[in-house]
């Protein structure tokens, strides 16, 4: 399976506070991975520079062997097309129906005509659970759903890589579930690479190949579900039991 997102020692600061101490990391094409740590730790800033939306002091990211640096004008929107992203508040556009948010990027970045945008759009909608719901506001549907409205408005621009910020953020563990699940399901039909931000642990362990963890600036350990859960690190031990709070008690 080849590499499809690498990064090699990133570095980033802000005001003199380095927030990425030298990131190594390598997520394979079809994989899903979970990225943990603490609240404010730098998972989000890792993610806006795996996207290209933030420059690095130091380091590389690399997508399918490609710098994100590099590329140019065409070459360069094509990259940032292969990349989707769920926003942890959805980010969807309240004046807006179901419908017309996930056919906005369609209508601003293709040349589709309006009968194959509504093919697309509803064939996105009956994905996530939510036919007959396209003409509904986002103030008029839950939290789930508007949850499920982001997703599909990804998914409409059929990317290779979806990132999620905190997708289950504000949800009931219930909810919370269903989201996970539903994510899961879309990745094994649509087969993109995903990378998850999240602090639903053990939750989130149940839907991902791979889990990696973020501590002061680097990535401390990355394994299976199953390998982070039984790690001996007293990092990874004590994240993973809800008792990093403070400093590390390492005995």
């Amino acid at each position: 399976m080849s590499v499809m997102i690498e990064v090699i020692d990133l570095h980033k600061s802000f005001n003199g506070h380095e927030v990425l101490r030298g990131i190594n990391l390598k997520v394979k094409k079809g994989q899903v991975l979970a990225l943990i740590g603490g609240s404010g730790k730098g998972k989000s800033v890792l993610l806006k520079h795996i996207m290209g939306m933030m420059k690095q002091d130091s380091g590389q990211v690399k997508v399918d062997n490609q710098d994100i640096r590099k590329p140019r004008g065409k070459a360069l929107r094509r990259l940032k097309e292969r990349f989707g992203i769920v926003f942890q508040g959805g980010a969807l556009f309240d004046s807006l129906t179901a419908f017309d948010n996930v056919a906005f990027p369609l209508r601003e970045k293709t040349k589709m005509k309006s009968s194959e945008i509504r093919v697309a759009v509803l064939q996105e909608l009956a994905r996530v659970g939510l036919s007959g719901a396209e003409n509904k506001y986002p103030a008029e549907i839950s939290g789930g759903m508007r949850k499920r409205v982001a997703l599909a408005r990804c998914l409409v621009m059929h990317p290779e890589i979806v990132l999620f910020d905190e997708p289950t953020t504000g949800l009931d563990p219930l909810m919370g579930k269903a989201i996970h699940n539903l994510i899961r399901d879309c990745q094994k039909s649509l087969s993109f690479t995903a990378i998850i931000v999240t602090h639903e642990i053990p939750a989130i362990f149940s839907i991902v190949d791979q889990v990696a963890m973020l501590y002061e600036g680097k990535i401390i350990a990355v394994g299976t579900p199953e390998e982070i859960r039984t790690s001996k690190d007293p990092v990874v031990h004590q994240f993973i039991s809800g008792e990093l709070e403070g400093p590390i008690s390492v005995k």
